[in-house]
């Protein structure tokens, strides 16, 4: 099945407020129907780049079983570390980078990683509140997430 995912993170006063993620899946099923499917959440403490890998996460970990998935992102650091191999330098030298030391939120890398393995993911970028519809919805997601109630704790964020 051929999925696309539309991701997006907020943080107000990265890092010390509020953020959230948004998610969109879409697929047409065999008849040609749209199916769609909105995620989102948002947590009292958190990064930008965490909220971008969360949305990720949460999208892909939302497939039930193996696809191709289209992944549309405004974040360089996310959409990069695929295209631009970033990741199997992590992954190679465990986590820490020569001239920086360790990988920021390794945690979430992981779990993304974790969440790809039954699928085909392939990474495009699309410049952030510039019309592009699916980021701009996730964009509002993401924003009320991060403004609403009942937050989340990010667990992994580094004090």
């Amino acid at each position: 099945m051929k999925v696309t995912l539309y991701t997006d993170g907020a943080a107000r006063g990265n890092p010390d407020g509020p953020g959230g993620y948004g998610a969109v899946l879409q697929f047409i099923d065999k008849n040609g129907t749209l199916h769609e499917k909105e995620l989102s959440a948002g947590y009292v403490r958190t990064t930008n780049n965490r909220m971008e890998l969360m949305a990720a996460i949460v999208g892909l970990e939302a497939l039930n079983r193996s696809c191709e998935v289209d992944l549309y992102s405004d974040s360089k650091y996310l959409v990069d570390a695929f295209n631009q191999k970033w990741i199997d330098g992590w992954v190679k030298h465990n986590w820490v980078r020569p001239k920086t030391g360790p990988v920021k939120n390794s945690d979430l890398w992981k779990r993304l990683l974790a969440a790809m393995n039954p699928h085909k993911v392939t990474f495009h970028w699309v410049k952030g509140h510039d019309g592009h519809p699916g980021n701009e919805r996730c964009d509002r997601l993401a924003t009320s997430a991060a403004d609403g109630g009942d937050l989340l704790v990010d667990t992994g964020l580094s004090n």
